[in-house]
């Protein structure tokens, strides 16, 4: 019976209320003393009680049996997801990876949990101060189990298969050019449909927020409306064998069993929910005149540090788009950086470098380190005919920026066989044009 449906704007006070219980949500106040349907209430914070109005997160979540119902947790095997950013030497190199392999069902079944792998990241949990980016590659849906993050919030963005994600506030289908972002503390399930890929920025101690526009006025970038919230859904399911609950919890998993499902909430309101975004809804703004702007006017989302301006995280497209400017070398222009920079790809072929990286695949241009277009696009480029083209038509890349130094997991740079050696080589047919006589 069930139709997925959203509700939309960002940040926004939803209510919502399953429809097979009308009137599941008290009037007038959060804590009656009886609710009704016999459902109690509990309360979700995303912040701390006394926080600015404009950064209070909280939602009062109506449900058939609370969450604190459920034996102790236990230690769960983390397989390749960590925070220990000792594991191996810090690598100050420009690092490319292939595209992470996803396991055959047979062999080895893997649902999200247990296809998380840890790639890079800096800080730590305890301290509410820091980043991760982890890879999941999955085949098989997590049944009678579901996660919550103890430590940050998950930032999804898939890239191979859709996932159908059951959180406490209601169902979300995710696909492939869409994100979601499952805040801290939010119970969610992944179903998934086949072999599944993707990339996760999971933030400690910061919510992700629309970054401000300046300039550029009230209208642009990622639009409030377009981000959408799920509406109530429940079940009212026991699990006498045992549904497990899994806390990622100061870097590490735990597993608690109870016998029914989480996700028995019927009503809820409130302004901390789980949300997504379509990547095709980005209004984007560029050059029109001259020079190569900088990539932070394609920020979709930031999650800010205690410095002004300075983001713990960015979230940042590369979206299909116009290439007007004059007498200018339009691709992305060479530098160095006191950010971090990691980059995936959704899909198609990234305008700076075309060949090597792949979707699926990532790079990592650390603090400092060096990095542009390669040899081939600078050629290009340089000689191109400057009429209005479209650029990256067809493709959707993306960067998790970051001001934190981040070092790379044994996974990213040995286990999992996947880093480009040769990557450093895209570099080398570069040459001088120096003349000395011919200005």
């Amino acid at each position: 019976w069930f139709i997925l449906q959203y509700m939309s704007g960002f940040g926004n006070e939803h209510v919502s209320e399953d429809p097979r219980c009308p009137g599941a949500l008290p009037e007038g106040q959060n804590n009656p003393q009886v609710c009704p349907y016999g459902l109690y209430a509990e309360q979700l914070s995303g912040s701390a009680f006394t926080c600015p109005r404009p950064t209070n997160k909280r939602s009062w979540l109506y449900r058939i049996l609370p969450s604190v119902c459920h034996k102790p947790f236990k230690p769960l095997k983390e397989g390749h997801l960590t925070q220990d950013w000792d594991e191996v030497e810090p690598d100050p190199n420009q690092l490319r990876w292939k595209p992470f392999e996803i396991p055959k069902a047979p062999q080895n079944k893997l649902d999200f949990v247990s296809g998380l792998h840890t790639l890079c990241g800096a800080g730590e949990p305890r301290g509410r101060n820091g980043i991760a980016v982890h890879i999941f590659v999955c085949n098989t849906s997590m049944l009678d189990r579901c996660l919550y993050n103890s430590d940050g919030d998950f930032l999804i963005v898939p890239q191979q298969g859709k996932l159908l994600i059951t959180t406490e506030f209601g169902k979300m289908l995710v696909e492939p050019n869409e994100i979601c972002v499952i805040q801290q503390g939010m119970r969610f399930s992944v179903e998934v449909f086949g072999e599944t890929r993707g990339y996760i920025l999971e933030v400690y101690g910061a919510h992700f927020e629309l970054p401000d526009l300046g300039p550029i006025g009230a209208n642009g970038l990622a639009n409030p409306r377009d981000f959408l919230v799920p509406v109530a859904w429940y079940e009212d399911r026991q699990v006498p064998g045992g549904y497990t609950v899994i806390s990622k919890y100061q870097g590490k998993l735990f597993a608690a069993q109870q016998d029914f499902s989480p996700f028995n909430v019927v009503a809820w309101h409130g302004n901390y929910t789980p949300y997504k975004y379509h990547l095709e809804k980005f209004m984007v703004i560029n050059a029109v005149a001259f020079d190569h702007a900088d990539p932070s006017i394609f920020t979709v989302l930031t999650a800010k540090s205690t410095r002004p301006g300075v983001a713990l995280a960015d979230f940042v497209i590369f979206p299909p788009r116009w290439g007007v400017a004059n007498n200018t070398f339009r691709p992305p222009y060479y530098h160095r950086n006191c950010m971090s920079e990691f980059m995936g790809l959704i899909k198609g072929h990234y305008e700076a470098k075309e060949e090597g990286f792949q979707p699926g695949g990532a790079s990592l241009h650390s603090m400092m380190t060096p990095h542009g277009p390669d040899a081939d696009c600078f050629e290009k480029a340089s000689k191109a005919k400057l009429e209005p083209e479209r650029v990256a038509e067809g493709t959707m890349a993306f960067m998790f920026e970051s001001s934190l130094s981040m070092a790379v997991t044994k996974w990213g740079l040995q286990t999992s066989n996947r880093l480009d050696k040769n990557y450093y080589k895209c570099w080398e047919p570069l040459k001088s044009h120096f003349n000395p006589k011919c200005k």
